[in-house]
């Protein structure tokens, strides 16, 4: 999935060496389920399911695995409540920019960036249930799963844990966190890293987290300054720029997935566009740092977070 995975088990007390061994066997299923997740939805290898259904764009449909179309589902929802600000068709766009391992600082050719844009259409995404099949409408179009895969891929893992016996701990993929159970009834405490700070560990935000997602998009792991201008990977699919409304969103939801898909979206729309589609998630809440580097709290969170400094400025 391109980013870190951790997987983790809380225990009150210390186990017995049998115990810890049976725990290890728990986490690496979970870690297990992730890659067996990875192997269906990304675009790095052309037996996934994704790859096909890209394959074939604009020729015929394709079936996918239940959990693809699951996820496919969702992401016409996120797309459907941002007006298109969250479009996994955004993928129409592979190659111009350059954000993965082969990080490159230069623009895209406008002329060609133009070019792909219309190819840029969730409405275009037909999804039939009755045969679990996709199809895109149009030939050069391209779906990608990396703006919402990793929480769906959380919560995955989280459900296996739980089926096991797990009852508390902690599954992260990049920034997408679930934080499930407690630590002996209280709550656990994520941070919310400075998007200026050259400190990853440095928060300028504490919450409180219980049997809640943790999601944060941010305009500061993968890119590039040039000119004045940070370029990062979170494309706006309405421009093929990078986004300009926030500097980084963090969402807490009932689980990963919300969290992914409503991270993005409020990220590319900027709080005052995108803190308005919380409305119709009521167990969600976000802190964005704006664009300007000020921080916006939504109610659902005042109780829980706690601001420790304000964010660095910086381009």
């Amino acid at each position: 999935m391109g980013t870190a995975v951790q997987v983790r088990a809380y225990l009150p007390t210390q186990p017995t060496a049998t115990r810890e061994a049976e725990i290890g066997r728990h986490l690496e299923a979970a870690i297990a389920e992730i890659r067996r997740l990875e192997g269906l939805m990304t675009t790095w290898r052309p037996d996934s399911d994704i790859s096909k259904v890209n394959a074939k764009a604009g020729v015929d449909k394709v079936a996918v695995s239940k959990e693809v179309f699951e996820v496919l589902v969702r992401s016409q929802e996120f797309a459907q409540k941002s007006g298109g600000a969250f479009d996994i068709s955004f993928d129409a766009l592979r190659g111009l920019w350059k954000f993965d391992e082969e990080i490159s600082p230069n623009i895209p050719d406008e002329k060609e960036l133009r070019r792909r844009l219309p190819l840029i259409n969730y409405r275009n995404i037909l999804l039939s249930p009755k045969d679990r099949t996709v199809r895109l409408a149009k030939a050069g179009m391209a779906i990608n799963l990396g703006g919402i895969g990793k929480g769906y891929a959380v919560d995955k893992a989280v459900q296996l844990l739980r089926a096991r016996g797990i009852e508390a701990g902690m599954v992260q993929a990049g920034g997408d966190l679930m934080l499930f159970g407690s630590k002996s009834g209280q709550p656990f405490k994520a941070g919310i890293r400075d998007p200026r700070s050259l400190d990853p560990s440095d928060y300028f935000a504490i919450c409180e987290v219980k049997d809640r997602a943790f999601s944060t998009a941010g305009d500061y792991e993968r890119s590039f300054v040039r000119e004045g201008t940070r370029y990062h990977h979170i494309l706006d699919p309405r421009t093929g720029q990078p986004a300009r409304g926030a500097r980084s969103v963090t969402v807490y939801a009932k689980d990963a997935t919300t969290a992914d898909g409503l991270d993005d979206a409020i990220l590319i729309l900027g709080p005052e566009k995108g803190l308005p589609i919380l409305k119709d998630y009521p167990d969600a809440g976000a802190v964005v740092v704006d664009a300007n580097g000020k921080v916006h709290i939504s109610p659902q969170l005042v109780p829980l977070c706690k601001v420790s400094h304000p964010p660095l400025p910086g381009i």
